[in-house]
């Protein structure tokens, strides 16, 4: 009796990692930490951004919100998951509805509490940015247009928290931030086309769905193609050093990405393709400590002083 207990408790932990997209949060915190380190406060030392509190209680509202985020998708796309993600969707059965919804509304509420610790600006933004997610997940989803662009702005909002903060507003910083809303953008029109069986039956007009397989593609490779703005930019801004040879790869992947897209018509491919922009963005995030790389040695030797 006790070892199936264990069973079902251990069941239901990674049901529960499932539906909140563990390894995607763990990816989130490490980006806010090095895009803040890096990006937005390159002149601060290391020991001054990792233990500043502030910083530390944007981050951990910021995993409360997105994980309530996660929740109340799943919670939506129940239909949809089981068509489109049949193992995940059998997975994450395990965890009650009930209970979901119950932890949905605690996050929520824990991520409004931290962000009001750091100032009542930032509970409003954690406050708008949970109705936007709601919102998002109940009713613009369901639409090709108001779906992609509100996707794209709620999964860059997490970084503008923080560029507010450190109120940083260098060139660069826009730049990259195009770089990424394109790419994003990108992966969100192929996971529509990734997830369309799912999108039909739960009445989703996604991209897809409303304009066809054809325009979906011509659409993100157009998209795909104005990524090289930004990035010819920031091939040609000194400060990246390094960083310039993650923007080299980028530049060949998109172009493959692109031409592989093309000819592209089944769910396999799309998958292939939607996880090769996530390990791309993923390398983006990582790459960010060699955008200096004296700072980054100075960060060490300060920490090591």
């Amino acid at each position: 009796m006790e070892s199936t207990k264990k069973v079902s408790l251990f069941y239901k932990f990674f049901s529960l990692l499932s539906v909140v997209r563990g390894y995607n949060i763990s990816v989130l915190v490490i980006a806010q930490y090095l895009a803040s380190i890096y990006i937005f406060s390159p002149e601060k030392s290391l020991r001054n951004v990792v233990f500043d509190l502030h910083l530390f209680f944007i981050v951990f509202a910021t995993v409360c919100v997105v994980a309530g985020g996660y929740i109340i998708n799943n919670f939506y796309d129940v239909k949809a998951d089981k068509i489109n993600r049949p193992y995940k969707a059998g997975l994450d059965s395990f965890v009650k509805q009930e209970t979901k919804l119950s932890l949905y509304f605690t996050l929520n509420f824990v991520g409004f509490v931290f962000g009001f610790l750091v100032s009542w600006r930032a509970a409003l933004f954690f406050s708008v940015y949970i109705f936007a997610i709601w919102f998002y997940s109940h009713k613009l989803k369901r639409y090709p247009l108001t779906g992609l662009i509100s996707a794209t702005i709620i999964t860059i909002l997490p970084f503008f928290v923080i560029f507010v903060y450190f109120k940083n507003f260098s060139k660069i910083i826009f730049v990259h931030a195009i770089f990424l809303f394109l790419v994003i953008m990108v992966r969100e029109l192929i996971k529509d086309l990734e997830n369309m069986k799912g999108a039909v039956a739960s009445n989703y007009k996604t991209f897809p769905v409303a304009y066809g397989e054809k325009n979906t593609k011509l659409i993100s490779i157009g998209l795909l193609l104005m990524t090289l703005v930004p990035v010819i930019f920031l091939l040609n801004y000194p400060a990246i050093t390094y960083m310039r040879y993650y923007f080299y790869v980028a530049l060949v992947s998109l172009i493959i990405i692109g031409t592989v897209l093309l000819k592209s018509s089944k769910k396999q491919h799309y998958t292939i393709l939607h996880t090769t922009l996530k390990v791309l963005l993923l390398i983006g995030v990582l790459s960010l400590v060699f955008i200096d790389t004296s700072l980054l040695v100075e960060k060490v030797i300060e920490k090591l002083n």
